[in-house]
């Protein structure tokens, strides 16, 4: 699970990386990343009905996306907002694909 602190939690933090971030996007996530004046970054997923109806199952994604995050925050440059877009091309994938899409979407933002 990923501290709070590395949580973007408001919709105001949300619509600012939307609106004004740096993107990157391939078949299974999406991410739009900003600078902010902290000292850590701070990530926040979205993820639709459109991925998968059952709460069950956008759930685990989540969970999934949390964990590598958690385990890459510190490989990562400090500093960023980063909003993470699943897409529906991420419903039955396995982790190790996950890991793949995301830290390959982070090089190219260069945030790793």
């Amino acid at each position: 699970m990923l501290k709070k602190s590395n949580r973007l939690l408001k919709k105001k933090d949300f619509d600012v990386v939307w609106q004004k971030g740096r993107s990157s996007f391939d078949k299974i996530l999406g991410i739009k990343a900003r600078l902010n004046e902290l000292k850590e970054n701070r990530f926040g997923i979205m993820i639709g009905l459109k991925v998968s109806k059952k709460a069950v199952e956008r759930n685990q994604i989540k969970r999934r996306i949390r964990e590598i995050l958690r385990a890459e925050v510190a490989d990562l440059k400090k500093g960023f907002d980063a909003v993470i877009t699943v897409l529906p091309a991420a419903r039955g994938r396995k982790f190790t694909e996950l890991r793949e899409s995301l830290v390959y979407n982070l090089k190219r933002l260069r945030m790793l």
